[in-house]
């Protein structure tokens, strides 16, 4: 499933109660399973998966680096911004900005994370 084909078989975004919510949520957690990875996507198709996962309750994480991404980037629990090729849209719209722009520095930063809440936990 690819390009305008991905929005609209989900139905796009609606308001329900002054939320954003996924139009067809049915579908959506039917196909949601099947999806590991999107990439080269359209600004539209990661807002609505954002929106989506986080109807579902889940955690999600987005990475981006152009203006197009800022409101993926916002509407996520965490947001990873590109440092060196990000747009300063997208650097404001993240929470956390990867300086190299390497992949394995978001794994990184994401175990380091994970550990600092652990702490957190632990000491409260």
């Amino acid at each position: 499933m690819e390009g305008p084909i991905f929005y609209e078989k989900m139905g796009g975004l609606v308001v329900r109660n002054g939320k954003e919510e996924v139009g067809n949520y049915k579908v959506f957690k039917e196909y949601m399973p099947h999806l590991k990875v999107m990439a080269r996507s359209r600004p539209e198709d990661k807002y609505l998966m954002v929106t989506g996962l986080r109807q579902m309750g889940c955690t999600v994480a987005v990475t981006g680096d152009g203006t197009n991404d800022a409101p993926a980037l916002k509407k996520a629990d965490v947001g990873f911004a590109m440092g060196k090729t990000g747009t300063d849209v997208c650097k404001e719209a993240a929470d956390i900005l990867i300086t190299d722009d390497n992949f394995s520095s978001i794994v990184k930063a994401c175990m380091w994370g994970r550990n600092v809440y652990d702490n957190i936990k632990r000491f409260l």
